[in-house]
């Protein structure tokens, strides 16, 4: 998105190259690339990227998180429920930017069924294990099918995963797949299933918007500011009966998945790869400025 007028140079730290500007991606690992760059190039601009576990995790314990957001010029947050959790001094320099999706034409999807997906490498702050007690609270002769996308970067939650699927012919683990093969199930199913308990701004929320798919999420920061705090669609992180209840409701009333859908619809435009691209290319040229 910046390629066409700027030179980008992409490390997991600053090693030293000349540069106009620094743009950090997470305020505590980046910590030491901000304070190197702000040091030696004590006048080129920096921008703090605030991608989740440092908004929610690192903050406000991490000094070397927040000496970060203390040096940046701009601070960017990935949906529109991040800023009022800062500071007042770096909410003054903050601004959204929502990661964008490229919008995929909706599909006609069964009525005599609700299928589901997951999309999320299996780790605690993704809480599959609130997913699968969610499953079992389901009445069996209730067509609802779930598939659930995603590396086993915890061993005991793929080896849980895959105990589930031996056991219960509704659940499919699919494991880890191609961006454009997790696509695809996202664009198929009736609803994305996001029970993270932490968030930045999940881009799988975005790919399901842009492509017709409705989300039903727990009702964390990062969710929230993706899809309105008015949105029909949340249970409580950790809640399994509340999310069972969400899936029942989406399979049993049809009316309810509609207005889901339409929820999500009116939330699309601001996941729109030409609204990032133009936010990120404001930002730049004002920091430059």
């Amino acid at each position: 998105m910046l390629r066409d007028r700027c030179r980008i140079i992409v490390q997991t730290q600053w090693g030293g190259n000349a540069a106009d500007l620094l743009v950090a991606l997470h305020a505590h690992r980046s910590a030491e690339s901000v304070s190197r760059f702000h040091d030696e190039t004590p006048a080129a601009p920096i921008a703090v990227v605030l991608t989740g576990t440092d908004l929610y995790r690192d903050l406000p314990g991490s000094a070397e998180a927040s000496r970060s957001l203390d040096l940046a010029h701009a601070i960017v947050a990935l949906q529109d429920d991040a800023p009022r959790l800062l500071a007042p001094r770096w909410r003054r320099k903050a601004e959204v930017i929502y990661q964008s999706a490229l919008p995929l034409r909706p599909r006609r999807k069964p009525r005599d069924r609700l299928d589901c997906v997951v999309v999320g490498h299996l780790r605690a702050e993704k809480d599959p294990l609130t997913l699968f007690r969610a499953l079992a609270r389901i009445d069996a002769s209730l067509s609802v099918t779930v598939r659930h996308i995603g590396a086993p970067l915890d061993g005991a939650l793929g080896a849980a995963a895959r105990r589930l699927q031996s056991e219960d012919p509704r659940y499919q683990y699919a494991g880890a797949l191609a961006h454009g093969l997790t696509r695809a199930a996202v664009k198929s199913a009736h609803l994305l299933v996001h029970p993270s308990l932490m968030e930045g701004g999940a881009n799988v929320i975005a790919e399901a918007v842009t492509s017709g798919t409705a989300v039903v999420a727990s009702r964390v920061s990062g969710n929230v500011g993706m899809l309105g705090r008015d949105y029909e669609g949340y249970f409580e992180p950790r809640d399994a009966s509340g999310l069972a209840l969400r899936l029942v409701q989406a399979c049993e009333d049809r009316d309810y998945l509609a207005r889901l859908e339409r929820q999500c619809a009116a939330r699309r435009a601001l996941f729109s790869p030409a609204a990032e691209a133009r936010a990120l290319r404001a930002l730049v040229a004002r920091l430059l400025a």
